[in-house]
């Protein structure tokens, strides 16, 4: 293996790593029974069967498998691209992915928590979306402006 992917991998494992027991930390604390209930923002428990703002809960038990495999696929995307520059916004990307495949395995639906109120309403969301959008636009930055990522040997 070249050391380029071997690096990639690296990175790839802890961001991942970190980032799914970060997450996994936190919803624990909901699932404990925590709650925290302000102005603008609740902290509760919620259990998420779809997607963002439920979509697709419909598929039910075959929503864990199609993201499974999507997921897996953006793996592989980032191991056979070998940029280094994409080695975090992967990891963040896939860490809170696999966090949030995790909780339906799991919990039955993702552990969601963070609940915004003030002036409207927002979908509930956790950590791990967090990141996966920190993820997106990081990625898409990435895309559109190469000179951010420079070519290692």
């Amino acid at each position: 293996m070249h050391n380029r992917t071997i690096r990639l991998l690296t990175i790839l494992f802890f961001t991942i790593s970190g980032i799914f027991i970060i997450d996994q930390n936190i919803k624990s604390i909901f699932v404990d029974g925590w709650r925290y209930y302000g102005d603008c923002i609740d902290l509760i428990l919620v259990y998420n069967k779809g997607v963002a703002f439920s979509m697709f809960a419909f598929l039910n038990e075959w929503l864990k498998y199609i993201q499974l495999v999507l997921i897996i696929g953006v793996f592989a995307y980032i191991i056979y691209l070998r940029e280094l520059c994409y080695a975090i916004p992967g990891g963040l990307l896939l860490g809170g992915a696999f966090s949030n495949i995790y909780d339906r395995f799991v919990h039955g639906g993702v552990v969601d928590m963070v609940y915004w109120h003030c002036g409207f309403d927002f979908a509930v969301f956790n950590f791990a979306d967090v990141m996966i959008d920190v993820a997106v636009v990081w990625i898409l930055v990435l895309n559109f402006k190469p000179k951010f990522c420079k070519k290692s040997t």
